[in-house]
């Protein structure tokens, strides 16, 4: 059976460490074996795609390289979804078999009736009655097939697009033209993994685009370490102690980090790495700043989405002369803004970010022909619902989310713009402002303000007003603890609006 990088490493370092979690360690050759054996149960699983919740685990990773590697594909389930949720995700995607770890396995029990699963298969935990255990399920015989005959099935990750409700979406790792068959697609992801030799660090979940793409750095016959959960302190310790190279990180990761005791910090060795890849959201200039200080310019931004892939990346050195921006256009994709009637703007023009597509790429989600339409401004040109300019040298700069876009009074404006300049105020630790109902305009800008020092709603609007034309600026704001935030770190601004929505407009006596 071919297994890419995988099938050297266990030949030439049968006992040398493959893939790392907490609860142990596979070497090349248990590697091989395990992959072997769950492609094995795949196989006779029939033609269905099989579900994978994103546990942060060694049995996640073996699990997808068994569908990628049979053709069979798997797809990226939420660990934290709901039984309903779930439910919809299986049935959406055709799943008839499930692997799962503790964390997604009593939703995904509830969700097996209804979404017509035939097999859980059990990771981490006690497999309940009805189930296959994880440690039966990967001792079987090596299958016998042609894997140039088997389909290329990426794997499938849910994302809510430009619109509300997720789809499934194959993932963007090889550009141009699909590869013909399993083996071609597997060996193209292998050849151009991303990431330096050496041991990889995942610390986001297993079951968004970033996280997965270890599944590369694996099959290119590279390391991976796997951590549960991020633990600030346990990511330095093992950068220094494992010589980590590589890992995926998303701002939250950052300002974690820098949060760490002085001494902490100093203690251990990050002169390792050589790339930091990091997405999810827009990062603070000053949080950039201060990592590529402590860890050297080894930061990469990209810029993109599951549906897409990268559309635009940027190291530490041009970001440093270019702060702000998300980098220029990967080729062969390029990008422009368009005004409301899909026309390309002049260079410097604030409007909807479209990417154009090349010839034989294009935006799919799943059995959703309206969701794959609503991704598109023009023929042929595409966008991630993102606001924004590009510059006369073609750097890109992003100003907001379409979504996010408040139309108050008639006018469009973007909450990122008062982000941007409340987050520079000292009593300012995090700000994310939203749109909440007014009776008079029909919705007017809210800052939610985590402090850093005493705060004044008419000293911030003062700040504000400075260096933005007053209608851009929140008409009220409140004091928060903290700011809602997805499990990739994301500050979830459809959360952080629910509430307004259902009561009466806050004023600017919610800070005191």
């Amino acid at each position: 059976m071919y297994l890419a990088g995988i099938g050297p490493r266990a030949e030439h370092d049968p006992h040398g460490p493959a893939v790392r979690e907490r609860d142990g360690e596979l070497s090349w050759s248990q590697l091989a074996s395990q992959v072997r054996a769950v492609a094995g149960r795949l196989l006779t699983a029939g033609e269905s795609r099989v579900g994978v919740t994103g546990d942060n685990a060694a049995a996640t990773l073996v699990a997808h390289l068994a569908g990628l590697l049979t053709g069979v594909g798997t797809v990226a389930l939420h660990r934290q979804g709901t039984p309903k949720e779930l439910a919809q995700e299986l049935t959406d995607t055709g799943c008839t078999v499930v692997v799962t770890g503790a964390t997604a396995l009593p939703a995904v029990l509830e969700a097996a009736h209804p979404a017509g699963l035939h097999t859980v298969v059990v990771h981490g935990a006690a497999a309940p009655q009805t189930t296959v255990a994880w440690t039966d399920w990967v001792h079987g015989p090596e299958p016998e097939f042609t894997l140039a005959g088997r389909p290329a099935r990426p794997v499938l990750v849910f994302t809510s697009g430009t619109t509300g409700r997720a789809g499934a979406t194959e993932v963007c790792w090889v550009r141009g033209a699909s590869a013909p068959d399993a083996r071609a697609y597997v060996a193209a992801i292998a050849a151009e993994s991303g990431f330096p030799d050496g041991p990889h660090l995942v610390v986001g979940p297993l079951q968004h685009n970033g996280p997965l793409t270890s599944l590369r750095h694996l099959l290119s016959g590279q390391p991976v370490i796997v951590l549960d959960r991020f633990d600030p302190a346990e990511v330095l310790r093992l950068i220094d102690e494992a010589g980590i190279t590589s890992t995926v990180m998303v701002p939250t990761h950052f300002t974690r980090l820098l949060a760490l005791d002085e001494q902490v910090r100093t203690r251990y060795d990050v002169s390792g790495l050589r790339l930091v890849a990091h997405t999810g959201s827009a990062c603070p200039e000053s949080v950039k700043r201060a990592m590529i200080a402590w860890w050297g310019p080894v930061l990469v931004e990209s810029y993109g989405g599951s549906e897409l892939g990268t559309v635009c990346r940027i190291g530490s050195q041009e970001w440093l002369a270019h702060p702000g921006s998300v980098g220029r256009a990967v080729p062969p994709l390029s990008i422009e803004s368009y005004d409301e009637a899909g026309r390309a703007q002049p260079r410097g023009t604030t409007g909807v970010l479209g990417i154009t597509l090349p010839p034989g790429r294009a935006v799919r989600f799943l059995g959703d022909d309206a969701k794959s339409a609503n991704a598109y401004l023009a023929p042929g040109v595409a966008t991630l619902g993102d606001v924004g300019h590009v510059d006369v040298d073609g750097f890109v700069f992003i100003t907001d989310r379409l979504a996010d876009m408040v139309v108050s009074g008639g006018v469009n404006l973007y909450p990122a713009e008062c982000e941007q300049v409340l987050i520079r105020h000292p009593d300012v630790r995090e700000v994310a402002v939203i749109g909440v109902p007014d009776p008079d305009l029909g919705e007017a800008l809210h800052a939610l303000v985590v402090p850093a020092g005493p705060l004044d709603a008419a000293e911030l609007n003062t700040f504000c007003r400075s260096e933005l034309a007053g209608y851009k600026c929140p008409r009220s704001y409140r004091e928060v603890p903290e700011l809602a935030r997805n499990e990739m770190g994301k500050v979830d601004k459809r959360a952080l609006r629910a509430p307004y929505w259902s009561s009466e407009p806050p004023t600017n006596e919610d800070v005191r």
